[in-house]
């Protein structure tokens, strides 16, 4: 029975997903809010955003900004519910190994950490980040700016690559996913060492 209903349910699912993709831009950005806000969807937006813009290269900007406004409604979801709880809620739900882990790099990193996978279509854990944010006190501006930036570049990088190299997009993505790493890794560490110089600039003029 339970395996009747689950199945049922995932019939559902991909029949709502199959509808709202149909729908262009205007599902896209419904799917991205869903995505973003915690249930992640088959195919992922990325490749949403790369099919519509291959499908219809004039709209393609136009679809990754529904993307983009999509997943910051999304992701200001989870962010205003852990900043609702605090560090009440992290105590409460964050108790595995990984979960004080990502606590312990969000305190060291800060909103890196969000705007890294924010950024770059490759795997990278964003949810777990977003969640401290909003519980640690970041402010809802600081937030909304670097989730907007890095959405921003990484969906009209992918529109881009839709309208230009068409069905061949997702097969150029999987073949730098090594070159995007590295690059991911080069750009935390400048980054960090960018804030860093800035902190301590700040601290010097303090005293």
């Amino acid at each position: 029975m339970y395996n009747k209903t689950l199945s049922q349910l995932e019939a559902r699912l991909k029949a709502l997903f199959s509808t709202l993709t149909s729908w262009g831009p205007a599902g896209l950005f419904l799917l991205a809010i869903v995505d973003s806000a915690g249930l992640p969807l088959p195919g992922g937006i990325d490749a949403l955003v790369v099919l519509l813009a291959v499908a219809n290269p004039a709209m393609a900007y136009w679809s990754a900004l529904m993307a983009v406004l999509g997943s910051l409604i999304g992701n200001y979801i989870l962010y205003a519910i852990a900043r609702k709880g605090g560090r009440a809620y992290l105590d409460a739900h964050a108790t595995s190994r990984r979960a004080l882990k990502v606590r312990e790099w969000f305190g060291r990193y800060g909103l890196l950490t969000v705007f890294i996978p924010t950024l770059l279509p490759i795997p990278l854990p964003m949810k777990p980040f977003v969640l401290s944010a909003g519980a640690l006190g970041v402010t809802p501006a600081a937030f909304i700016g670097v989730v907007a930036l890095g959405r921003l570049l990484r969906y009209t990088g992918l529109a881009y690559l839709g309208a230009q190299l068409g069905v061949h997009s997702m097969t150029y993505l999987k073949e730098h996913a090594w070159h995007l790493s590295a690059f991911a890794a080069a750009l935390f560490a400048v980054l960090y060492l960018m804030v860093r110089a800035a902190e301590r600039r700040r601290l010097s003029s303090a005293t």
